[in-house]
């Protein structure tokens, strides 16, 4: 599991992974929230989260 950070540069927060850079938002709280939503993603068995993308299907376009 990476580790999570937030940093304020200027009036926006950048939450980082590790050394990287991944999203910039205008709140802290909003940052906080999405650090934790990711760490229970990441502790949700593979599984589980494959069976939700395989549930998911695409209709064919249209053809005319």
């Amino acid at each position: 599991m990476k580790k999570y950070s937030i940093v304020r540069i200027g009036s926006e927060y950048v939450v980082q992974a590790g050394k990287a850079s991944i999203l910039k938002v205008s709140s802290r709280q909003q940052a906080a929230k999405l650090v934790t939503d990711a760490a229970e993603l990441l502790q949700q068995e593979p599984a589980a989260v494959a069976d939700e993308h395989a549930s998911i299907g695409r209709e064919a376009p249209e053809v005319s």
